[in-house]
């Protein structure tokens, strides 16, 4: 063994056999635990009648693959334009949310800021009391905002939680930076826009993909706010054909399984997030990396 490995720390040294086989076994496990209900799913949604029946319900390895529930949903109908609602409610929510989130982590991190001393203290009120249900529906109904779209956006625009991290990320970036930015006659918004956003990149992502994905998968605002039926957003669709099993055929000739119909609704909404978070998971990482890192 050499000086170096003699000298280390334990928690650097490289894990035994034994070691390294648990973590695989507990892994897999995990792995096996999370990804076989979704290929459970995705199986049920492509198969037969038959298929079905002969598996008692869910199917775990489809024998006739059949993907007339897909052209059902897609082609028109409730669903089609649950999943384009559901789309423009998250694109539009998740850009008016991180750019409120910004400008208002943005200001309370500057502690010379106007209000930033009793602002500050109403955002960490927030996240020790929150407003009741009812309390919430009436604000939304005299806001004249019932049955409107921005019913679902505007009451959860800022989340204080995302606005105190963000903050706290803003208050590590070196004050010489912005000085140094004011001296050659910028201004807030572009220290804003030229320092500290490109410096914040990581942050500011993460961020992003909480709001995109609170904003997909809600539909208990939904199902307060929207009293049109074809104005509900995907989840909300998902919940009242999936949870309560009403018949959700779209033609009236030969329909697909309805147990297939509900598993191909559940994939639909569930892809777009899959899809989202490979392109984000590098950013967690940096993240914590960078909060680890002092000095």
């Amino acid at each position: 063994m050499s000086r170096y490995s003699a000298n280390r720390p334990a928690w650097m040294e490289k894990p035994s056999l034994l070691a390294r086989s648990v973590k695989f076994t507990v892994l897999a496990a995990v792995l096996v635990a999370v990804v076989f209900p979704f290929l459970v799913v995705l199986s049920t949604s492509v198969s037969s009648q038959e298929a079905i029946s002969r598996a008692g319900g869910m199917v775990v390895l489809p024998t006739d693959l059949s993907f007339a529930a897909y052209n059902e949903i897609l082609g028109g109908g409730v669903v089609s334009r649950a999943v384009v609602i559901s789309i423009v409610i998250t694109v539009v929510g998740t850009l008016l949310s991180v750019s409120c989130t910004v400008l208002a982590a943005y200001g309370l991190s500057r502690r010379d800021s106007f209000g930033h001393g009793p602002l500050l203290t109403i955002v960490l009120l927030t996240l020790l009391f929150t407003p009741g249900i009812i309390p919430s529906y009436l604000v939304v109904k005299e806001l004249g905002l019932l049955d409107s779209y921005w019913a679902l956006i505007l009451p959860t625009a800022i989340n204080a939680f995302n606005l105190v991290i963000l903050r706290n990320f803003f208050l590590d970036i070196p004050a010489e930076l912005r000085e140094a930015a004011r001296i050659d006659g910028a201004g807030e918004f572009m220290i804003l826009r030229r320092v500290v956003l490109p410096l914040s990149k990581a942050i500011v992502a993460v961020i992003a993909m909480f709001y995109g994905v609170a904003y997909w998968n809600s539909f208990f605002s939904a199902m307060l706010y929207m009293t049109t039926e074809s104005k509900w957003p995907l989840q909300l669709v998902l919940r009242v054909f999936v949870l309560e099993g009403q018949d959700m055929a779209v033609s009236g000739e030969a329909p697909p399984p309805q147990q297939a119909l509900q598993m191909a609704i559940v994939v639909v909404a569930v892809i777009p997030v899959l899809i989202a978070f490979p392109f984000v998971q590098r950013h967690f990482t940096k993240g914590v990396i960078t909060g680890a890192i002092k000095g």
